[in-house]
């Protein structure tokens, strides 16, 4: 562009400022350098000045732009290392922790290097554990993942972000054989990792394969003749190992780089340390939280009980005080029956007493079973002696009503863990419970078979016609106000058995009758 073929199309300003013409343009130029060659050749006095003078120019301009180029790396690097730094304080997952780190290892933007893995240390059992591993196997995986990278100018968080979410794990899969022959014990101070580790100082590893202290075998798993050991090491705590290398471009590592990553270790292995209490602290809360969830639970219960035990202990004085004046009006109005004839008008009158005593007298033993059932004695019994006692006590009321009865066994049912007083009357009190609804098939089909760890006995009462509704008021104590006794019989079996973990299920089906199941443990609550 004009007389100076230096200036190109976009640099017309230096058409008008002569100096900047000169210092950018001159000073380059190979017509310039000529004639400064002619003029140094001749005998003028200031010749060698002029030519000194261009030699320093170039020299400190050269220096400056080496300057610039540095400074500009330092800060692309300090923006890096405060975006990476700001990731690992914030985060307290470890998982994030570890995609930040290995991805700031491999990324172009970070340290460049093309492969890194990453050992634990588990100080319980002794062992420095592979981990977890990040970079290609080949070159053509290489090249597709670099130019993924390009494509999408992702900084450093979403690479992380988008390594944990796609790649994280099929990256463990892929290094998994590798990162197996990783794991070392901690206590083998002969292998290169853990005197890297026990050193806590980087090394950096060349002629892998011919090294005085690495094992054959090791650079051989790696593959590569050129490694970095970076150990990290939290407050003089081993946290673990990483290796790094260049096993595709193999780029030589320098001591610009070992020296950046040992820098970046600092803060990678605090924030793993950290994240790591932070899981033990989130198990120890859950554990405490558990616990005491548990300690209010016992402590509702403990009040329950003893809440229970008053209402024991009055029901119990009620019904002994009771049952002394029944017994003899009960006794008497009996007595007085056997001696009044049948055309006596007065016998009608007696029957009711003695009816209303008897149902009285009922009553009065279900409170004491209630009473009874704040304290059950457990201990292991025969499940088909339980139930032929049950039946052979309930037979003669059955017979009264026209039922027919029937039980049937699976072999060799083992014992079952329960208070057999009180799960007798429950059977008894189902076998002969007097529910509306009576049906023409008057059935009572008893079973019982193995379920698990516990032992079922189902009764099936085929003469019942009621609705699942129906039903459900009645296992509510004293809702049957027609007959106290029923009423509070079912319900107080359904209490008995709640009471002591054991389920007690009543099922309406339709045209099928009543069945009621109820599941007995073989097992104590310590052996579980």
């Amino acid at each position: 562009m004009g007389d100076c073929p230096n200036i190109h199309e976009g640099d017309e300003d230096l058409l008008t400022s002569k100096r900047r013409r000169i210092l950018e343009k001159c000073s380059e130029c190979d017509n310039f350098r000529r004639d400064l060659g002619r003029f140094s050749d001749s005998s003028h006095p200031l010749a060698p000045v002029f030519y000194l003078v261009h030699s320093e120019y170039q020299r400190q301009k050269t220096q400056i732009q080496s300057l610039v180029s540095f400074l500009d790396n330092k800060t692309l690097e300090i923006r890096f290392m405060h975006e990476l730094g700001f990731v690992l304080q914030s985060s307290v997952d470890l998982e994030e922790v570890l995609s930040v780190a290995l991805t700031a290892i491999t990324a172009g933007k970070g340290f460049g290097m093309n492969r890194a893995f990453l050992l634990l240390a588990d100080r319980e059992a002794g062992m420095l554990k592979g981990y977890l591993a990040i970079g290609p196997r080949n070159l053509e995986e290489a090249s597709h993942t670099w130019n993924e990278i390009l494509g999408n100018d992702m900084d450093l968080k979403t690479l992380a972000m988008n390594f944990r979410k796609n790649k994280l794990s099929s990256e463990r899969a892929k290094f998994h054989d590798i990162l197996e022959q990783l794991t070392v014990p901690l206590s083998s101070h002969e292998h290169i990792t853990i005197k890297a580790l026990d050193s806590k100082h980087p090394m950096l590893i060349e002629d892998a394969f011919h090294h005085p202290e690495v094992n054959p075998n090791f650079a051989a798993l790696l593959g590569v003749d050129t490694f970095l050991l970076m150990p990290l090491i939290s407050r003089n705590r081993r946290v673990g190992l990483i290796i790094a290398d260049n096993c595709i471009t193999h780029r030589r590592i320098t001591d610009e780089d070992m020296h950046s990553l040992e820098t970046f270790s600092f803060p990678v292995a605090f924030a793993m340390e950290r994240a790591s209490l932070y899981d033990k602290l989130q198990i120890e809360l859950n554990r405490v939280t558990e616990a005491g969830k548990k300690l209010k639970e016992q402590q509702e219960l403990i009040v329950r009980m003893e809440n229970m035990a008053l209402v024991g202990r009055i029901t119990s004085s009620i019904a002994h005080s009771v049952r002394n004046p029944l017994m003899i009006i009960g006794g008497f109005a009996r007595s007085m029956l056997k001696n009044t004839p049948s055309s006596d008008p007065k016998r009608d009158f007696i029957e009711s007493i003695v009816a209303e005593t008897h149902q009285l007298e009922g009553v009065l033993d279900e409170i004491l079973n209630y009473s009874d059932s704040l304290y059950p004695a457990r201990d292991f019994w025969d499940v088909g002696q339980l139930v032929e006692s049950a039946l052979r006590d309930t037979s003669e009321v059955l017979m009264s009503r026209g039922y027919a009865s029937g039980y049937s066994s699976e072999n060799d049912l083992p014992p079952v863990y329960i208070d057999f007083k009180q799960i007798s009357y429950c059977l008894r009190t189902v076998l002969q419970s007097d529910i509306n609804g009576m049906g023409d098939d008057r059935t009572i089909a008893v079973r019982s078979y193995r379920d698990e760890n516990a032992v079922v006995i189902r009764i099936e009462d085929r003469s019942r016609n009621v609705t699942q509704a129906e039903l459900d008021h009645i296992l509510v104590p004293f809702s049957e106000t027609r007959d106290l006794g029923a009423g509070l019989g079912l319900a107080l079996c359904k209490t008995m058995l709640e009471k002591q973990g054991i389920p007690f299920v009543a099922l309406a089906v339709a045209e099928a009758g009543i069945i009621y199941t109820i599941k007995l443990p073989t097992y104590k609550e310590e052996q579980q």
